[in-house]
């Protein structure tokens, strides 16, 4: 009789090819359309300003790391996602030694100083843009038109109705780097959608709600979701890994709270935009967000009568 080995091994016995490295490569290769939709728009200084983020990021990962006496993990992606993240999501106006300065505090601040990445509760990248804003807000509002560089307002200062819809869709218009051109923005959705690093259910939420928002209370829907930064962050913020509920439904209240927040910001807040605040806001909630959701242990609450 042949005889069977009983083999013992801890969690988790469910394996796949993913690694961290891995989803922040197809990160990376998606945002490729969208920096390459502000290089054609407004010229070199898109080159400069992510360039200069991502660099900063990486070095000031490996620099916090040496501090804290921990492994460098610099080439596991994280920083340099974080780094063109935060450099997309500024004006191409913005001196070169600002942008370094926010990724120096995304990545401490809002990284490292929690324990690093898959502790921090804030989304890095919104952590070094909020810093921005709050700091200087003066060169983070001013906006430079396409092609020409002259200084312009955004959609969302001219108000709806101005701009056309295909300027907002192919991004003819002034704005932060990366957030223009919804175009290729849903381009860098579907290949991550495809690849399997974004989960669905958070952007819909979050746009469904601020749609029908924006529709109930009288304003134009289709501009306020092209304007601004809320197509770039639907696909590259809201959709963060670490910073964002573990349980399916819980990632619809994520996405649904974000809608929420963001049209109460825009339609009576001193802001225009409102994105940021409104993400950072529900990655605070995300802890309470997970424990509302949490599934029932089997068994739970079940009483047995002797």
């Amino acid at each position: 009789m042949e005889q069977q080995q009983l083999i013992l091994a801890s969690s988790p016995h469910v394996r796949d090819t993913d690694s961290t490295q891995k989803i922040m490569l197809t990160v990376v290769v998606a945002l490729l359309p969208v920096w390459g939709a502000s290089i054609y728009f407004f010229g070199l200084d898109a080159v400069r300003l992510v360039l200069w983020a991502a660099a900063a990021a990486v070095v000031a990962e490996a620099i916090f790391q040496r501090l804290r006496g921990k492994p460098s993990s610099t080439h596991d992606g994280s920083a340099l996602v974080t780094g063109m993240l935060l450099g997309l999501s500024v004006p191409p106006t913005l001196p070169s030694w600002m942008v370094v300065l926010g990724a120096i505090v995304a990545i401490g601040l809002g990284k490292q100083v929690f324990g690093g990445l898959g502790h921090n509760p804030f989304n890095p990248a919104l952590v070094g843009r909020a810093f921005l804003t709050t700091s200087f807000a003066v060169p983070m509002t001013t906006w430079a038109r396409p092609f020409d560089g002259i200084s312009g307002a955004t959609p969302l200062a001219l108000g709806s109705g101005v701009v056309p819809y295909s300027d907002l869709f192919f991004g003819s218009i002034a704005g932060s780097l990366g957030e223009t051109s919804v175009l290729a923005i849903l381009l860098a959705g579907i290949f991550m959608f495809y690849r399997g690093v974004l989960d669905f259910r958070m952007p819909l939420g979050f746009l469904a709600t601020t749609i029908g928002l924006m529709f109930v209370l009288g304003h134009d829907p289709l501009f306020h979701i092209m304007s601004g930064s809320i197509m770039f962050a639907a696909v590259f913020m809201v959709t963060c890994m670490v910073t964002t509920p573990v349980t399916r439904r819980g990632r619809v209240i994520y996405g649904i709270g974000v809608g929420i927040i963001v049209t109460v910001i825009r339609l009576w807040g001193n802001l225009p935009e409102g994105v940021t605040f409104a993400i950072l806001l529900m990655n605070a909630a995300t802890p309470l967000i997970n424990r509302w959701t949490r599934p029932r242990i089997f068994g739970q609450g079940v009483t047995l009568d002797a």
